[in-house]
């Protein structure tokens, strides 16, 4: 199989995949709605924070990918392992790396929080 004979049946499952949860939302928000709630109740982070994530995620793999093509041009391993193994394990790091950026804002929200509470009382 080439790559354009594989590409077409992924990007049919991901378009079919796609409709499905965009009917789904929309069946919670007009369900909000008839409630008379906040579709805001929906909304578990901020949208900087995923825009954050996925960021370091594309910048992690992209990392990968070039040092697994280092790896194979250098032939210190072979190509799928390289490749597969840098792209996880950098993708994986960049994760890491978001998980602790953003706790370190959740400390430092809350002693912000802390602090304001004993200047009032």
């Amino acid at each position: 199989m080439t790559s354009v004979e594989i590409l077409v049946p992924i990007s049919l499952f991901a378009m079919i995949a796609l409709i499905v949860y965009i009917q789904a939302r929309k069946k919670i928000h007009l369900t909000l709605i008839q409630h008379g709630k906040d579709a805001k109740l929906l909304k578990t982070e901020k949208d900087a924070n995923i825009s954050l994530k996925i960021g370091l995620l594309m910048v992690g793999i992209s990392l990968g990918i070039l040092i697994g093509n280092i790896l194979v041009a250098k032939k210190y391993m072979a190509e799928e392992p390289a490749y597969f193994s840098m792209i996880l394990i950098c993708g994986g790091v960049s994760l890491i790396l978001y998980y602790f950026l953003i706790n370190r804002e959740a400390k430092k929200t809350k002693t912000d929080e802390n602090k304001t509470d004993e200047e009032i009382f």
